[in-house]
């Protein structure tokens, strides 16, 4: 069997199931040696955010794809299933240029969309991956396992009896945008309460006079698509703001950028990220775990 992975998700999906055998493609975004059929306008990495924003912007006006396929390596391929996502057109390539895309070819593929909206759904999404490549019970066992390092920090949080943190998760720097789909789940079950974040929907833009009237205990950014690197130099559109520096978090030392693979990307790497926002909202109860302490810096 031939997979091609047009999402990170689904490639991080695969390879922590133990199945990248099947993967012979995925999307320039993943950390694999495989071939890369997915690629991007937006692979420069010198864009600042503001840049980004305005090239989307300009893409979506046109009704333009920020994505494309490399169709003469598809076809060479011959992939039997292709993942992908109908989530956000913006983030990944989507589901009805994929459709588009393999119109032409000699041998069409399964197209199986992840359409996750929440935390529960990319669960079902890992189980999803799992059994189109004949392995559903390792699906089912990974997500159980997921489950049960939630419960431990619910366990904590409720024996402690501790309020939640007033939190802002920030996913994009300029303009500064609040979190949506499953990222709220994931802060709420950190122990946090962000009034911005918008569950199952789509990020949005939030004024700076908004987010100063709110005034949060912590602030978490992540920046999709960013690595440690650019997001520092991103950092310093913020610290330059009017009324930075009087935020509580910002006086409190609580700022925090954060890997955003650990949230962006709807896989199985959000309960690493669930563990390290504990840690970060609740640090003199739940401590960080060692395989998480580069996974962010304080601002």
């Amino acid at each position: 069997m031939k997979v091609v992975s047009c999402v990170p998700a689904a490639t991080h999906m695969i390879n922590s199931l133990g199945l990248d055998q099947f993967l012979s493609g995925v999307t320039f975004e993943c950390p694999s040696s495989k071939p890369k059929v997915v690629r991007s306008v937006l692979e420069d990495n010198q864009l600042t955010s503001s840049e980004i924003n305005e090239t989307v912007s300009e893409y979506m006006e046109e009704q333009k794809s920020l994505y494309y396929i490399d169709q003469e390596l598809l076809e060479q391929i011959e992939p039997d299933i292709m993942f992908t996502q109908h989530v956000c057109d913006v983030c990944q390539i989507g589901t009805s240029y994929v459709e588009k895309a393999i119109y032409k070819l000699s041998k069409q593929p399964k197209i199986v969309p992840l359409i996750p909206k929440n935390l529960n759904d990319i669960f079902d999404n890992v189980i999803t991956v799992a059994k189109e490549l004949g392995s559903e019970q390792k699906g089912i066992d990974a997500v159980k396992g997921y489950k049960d390092r939630l419960n431990q920090i619910q366990r904590k949080l409720m024996e402690s009896n501790r309020r939640n943190s007033q939190v802002f998760f920030m996913e994009w720097i300029n303009p500064i945008y609040n979190s949506g789909h499953w990222i709220p789940d994931l802060v709420h079950l950190a122990g946090g309460d962000d009034i911005f974040a918008k569950n199952e929907g789509h990020s949005n833009p939030i004024k700076w006079e908004d987010l100063k009237q709110y005034d949060p205990e912590i602030i978490i950014i992540s920046p999709c698509g960013y690595d440690r690197k650019k997001a520092v130099e991103e950092v310093k559109q913020l610290q330059q703001l009017d009324g930075w520096k009087h935020l509580r978090a910002v006086n409190n030392n609580n700022v925090y950028l954060v890997d955003p693979n650990l949230f962006t990307q709807p896989s199985i790497g959000v309960i690493d990220g669930v563990e390290l926002l504990a840690a970060l909202f609740h640090s003199d109860i739940i401590s960080m775990p060692k395989h998480l302490t580069r996974k962010y810096i304080k601002i």
